[in-house]
């Protein structure tokens, strides 16, 4: 399984970014999906998650804001960021669990990671 994220970038405050993950060795739909960040100085934490029967979850400082969605059949998923602010500037990392339906929340229940892409928002 390879997960390579693209997309981060410098964006002003208030600005938008999506993120790509391309997913290859499971499939977008048939697995848990999500994103986490880590931001200098603090711990990975989790950003937001789509299952495989197309439910989503997000983090409670981003709700609103960052949308998670995936495209099956370029096994693609994604992570639309609007309004951003100086304190969405981390590493994005994309991940797959093993598990399907039930949301997680923990990096340990994820098995598979991409090497992440830098975000940083500028004030």
């Amino acid at each position: 399984v390879q997960l390579v994220e693209s997309g981060g970038g410098l964006v002003q405050s208030g600005g938008s970014l999506t993120l790509s993950c391309v997913v290859s060795g499971r499939t977008v739909n048939g697995n848990l999906m999500g994103w986490f960040r880590q931001a200098p100085g603090k711990e990975r934490e989790f950003v937001a998650a789509l299952s495989s029967i197309g439910n989503t979850d997000y983090a409670a400082s981003v709700k609103g804001r960052f949308a998670i969605s995936g495209d099956s059949a370029k096994n693609i998923l994604y992570l639309q960021m609007e309004s951003l602010k100086p304190d969405d500037t981390a590493v994005y990392y994309c991940a797959s669990s093993g598990r399907q339906y039930s949301m997680r929340y923990l990096q340990s229940d994820y098995d598979y990671w991409g090497q992440g892409t830098q975000v940083t928002v500028s004030s």
